[in-house]
């Protein structure tokens, strides 16, 4: 693993449960409103090794006895089963956070049960997705699209988000990705943090109010668990 980081407490992170963060290397999607670009190169990170890492978080189980796993894109990690599987043995919950772009490695923790609750970006509508990931590769699009599906039918505890960018999504494309989701599913609207992107000269003004767009969404999708962030 390529590890990048390491928080040893977050109160947010994973749902209603105290955790450890973990960051990984690398990120093939080029998101505008990134707020972690010094994490999108495949090269850099290996800051801890993963026998240190588990061993501080070992130390710190009273206090977080989970792990979220994000990035980066953690599924860019060829050994990210391995250790996750290292992580069950020693009795953390894990939480993975993805874009989506692996599917078949997303298939393998689903079939292992090595995720105890997975969140998903949904970056926009499927037919405008790489004006957000900006890599014009329509197959990358089919892979997360499968992977949206895998979680989806996966039974584990799950949600999806997506982050405004401001010059790409409408209320349109909030409606149809809200669509998108069965009753019951999670799904977080978040702002963008314009202290740190990726393109650092964002425009940042919305061409909706999100507290507004989120009671459309509900009234409309009375059965989406929906909120802001």
């Amino acid at each position: 693993m390529n590890i990048a980081g390491f928080q040893k407490l977050s109160l947010l992170d994973y749902p209603k449960t105290p955790c450890a963060i973990l960051f990984t290397q690398g990120c093939a999607f080029r998101c505008a409103f990134c707020h972690n670009p010094e994490l999108i190169p495949m090269v850099g990170g290996n800051v801890i090794s993963e026998d240190e890492l588990v061993s501080k978080l070992q130390a710190n189980k009273k206090m977080a006895d989970a792990v979220t796993i994000t990035g980066g894109e953690p599924t860019l990690q060829t050994d990210l089963p391995a250790f996750m599987r290292r992580l069950k043995a020693a009795g953390f919950k894990v939480k993975l956070d993805t874009n989506g772009i692996t599917p078949s490695m997303v298939k393998t923790i689903i079939s292992e049960n090595l995720a105890d609750y997975f969140a998903m970006d949904l970056k926009q509508t499927w037919d405008k997705y790489d004006e957000v990931i900006r890599v014009g590769a329509p197959a990358l699009i089919d892979r997360t699209r499968e992977t949206f599906a895998l979680i989806q039918n996966s039974g584990v505890p799950h949600e999806f988000r997506t982050t405004i960018l401001p010059h790409s999504h409408t209320e349109d494309d909030f409606m149809a990705m809200v669509g998108y989701l069965k009753p019951g599913e999670k799904y977080f609207i978040q702002e963008t943090r314009f202290e740190t992107t990726l393109e650092p000269d964002l425009p940042r003004q919305k061409s909706f109010n999100t507290a507004q767009l989120v009671a459309k969404l509900r009234a409309a999708y009375p059965e989406v668990l929906i909120e802001s962030r």
